[in-house]
């Protein structure tokens, strides 16, 4: 597979990203309290094969591993999360010094082994204690958000200028609020929509915060968008297309670009959004760049008796899938840059989580070979690099993931690792996927404008 190395700028970031309850572990260490996590995968029913991410991967303990393992790929960036509860217990109020510690010590070990770290401040594991009063269905959560974000901007802004608000909203929102699939569980668009309106809300919040503690912060937020098509063109199709479009798409990108929340979204939904003076001014923050995560596209079709959006996949016939059954597509994630670029202006854009999930095999001689990961790397990448090549600006990649992790409802049986982790032992061992990345990276440095 050929990659236009010679497209991508000077100065690309090359990263892998990992978040913080899907490898920590170490959950009842030095203060950290319950996340809705937490409480999520110890709900008997709700995680595949009844794990959890107490353990995860131990990265509070193994974090110098990893981040000599990230030296060994050659990566110069790092995109991590920060635990709310780590940091502020109980949601809001006293620190927990011994919880930014750990994040100081982190930062200071990925700056001496020349990675710059991005720092995300909420990747889903929000405090147990304001869920029980509330949750983001409740405006105080943007605001104690905003006041968390401030701590830690404070306490790493002088080593820390890439900054991330929320990572995918949507997840938070729809999934965890409307679906049921995902902490909190809840399974209500009553309590889904204000969810979603909060979030974009503290999103804003936060993005003042951060500032004001770090003048020259770069701030964005990181959605998980999907390039959406009908299954075919009869009306009802493309119609079905527009709502799922508005639904993963638009409903989180019109808002932070000044454009309010999309009317026909609204109106789909039929909750009253819990709007006050000045909130669309908050949420609309100008953003200095726009992350992406993409792992799949969507051919839908209409079903009106189907949940909202009352839409329905249909599986294509010779496509190939993942172990997650999600369909590989890597010109889904072009056309989401350019659209990110042609209709939102988007200044910088990263993608900030890319990968693929699939059974690893552990060789006899102890090595992991994966061609299906190493061939979805390469064609996402080639991908990435042909939209640079037509002006879209394209700042950086982060592969997802690091390590094999905590993979939310799935468990542990989903690998996205360009590491593979023995849960059992907690080695660490490059996968051939990893290999190839650092080839990449290395060609990139080495023959400048040269493919790969």
């Amino acid at each position: 597979m050929t990659i236009d190395l010679a497209a991508l700028p000077e100065g690309f970031l090359w990263g892998t990203a990992t978040s913080a309850y899907q490898i920590e572990g170490a959950v009842t260490e030095d203060g950290r309290s319950p996340s809705i996590w937490d409480t999520f995968s110890h709900t008997p029913g709700k995680i595949d094969n009844g794990d959890d991410g107490d353990l995860a991967c131990d990265h509070y303990h193994r974090w110098r591993e990893d981040i000599a393992l990230m030296r060994r790929l050659g990566t110069n960036a790092y995109r991590l999360s920060v635990a709310w509860p780590r940091v502020v217990p109980g949601g809001d109020g006293p620190v927990n010094t011994k919880g930014l510690d750990f994040y100081d010590s982190l930062i200071d070990g990925l700056l001496e082994a020349g990675i710059t770290p991005s720092v995300t401040l909420y990747h889903w594991d929000l405090p147990q204690v304001l869920q029980d009063r509330g949750g983001w269905p409740a405006r105080e959560t943007a605001l104690h958000f905003a006041s968390y974000a401030a701590v830690v901007a404070e306490r790493l802004g002088d080593r820390v200028k890439h900054w991330t608000t929320l990572n995918e909203p949507l997840c938070s929102a729809w999934i965890g609020h409307l679906e049921g699939r995902m902490a909190p569980g809840l399974a209500d668009i009553a309590a889904a929509v204000p969810a979603s309106y909060h979030l974009l809300l503290g999103h804003g919040l936060a993005t003042q915060a951060i500032r004001a503690a770090v003048p020259d912060a770069q701030v964005g937020i990181v959605n998980n968008l999907a390039s959406v098509e009908a299954a075919s063109d009869r009306p009802e199709d493309v119609a079905a297309a527009h709502r799922l479009d508005g639904h993963t798409n638009r409903w989180w990108l019109d808002p932070v670009h000044g454009r309010g929340f999309p009317a026909d979204m609204r109106e789909l939904y039929g909750v009253e959004l819990p709007e006050q003076p000045g909130d669309l001014e908050t949420m609309a923050e100008p953003l200095d760049w726009l992350g992406l995560n993409y792992y799949f596209p969507s051919s839908v079709t209409d079903d009106p008796t189907g949940p909202i959006p009352h839409v329905r996949a249909l599986r294509r016939p010779g496509v190939p899938r993942t172990a997650m059954d999600w369909e590989v597509e890597a010109a889904g994630i072009e056309r989401l840059l350019h659209r990110l670029t042609d209709d939102y202006g988007a200044r910088k854009l990263y993608v900030t989580e890319n990968g693929s999930a699939y059974p690893d095999v552990v060789r006899p001689d102890g090595t992991i070979d994966d061609p299906e990961r190493t061939d979805y790397l390469e064609r996402h990448l080639a991908a990435c690099a042909s939209a640079a090549a037509k002006g879209v600006p394209l700042a950086g990649y982060f592969a997802w993931s690091l390590l094999d992790n905590f993979e939310w409802a799935y468990g542990y049986d989903k690998r996205f690792g360009l590491v593979h982790v023995d849960y059992k032992t907690q080695k660490r061992t490059v996968k051939g996927s990893g290999h190839r990345y650092a080839d990449i990276i290395r060609q990139y440095r080495e023959r400048g404008r040269d493919a790969a």
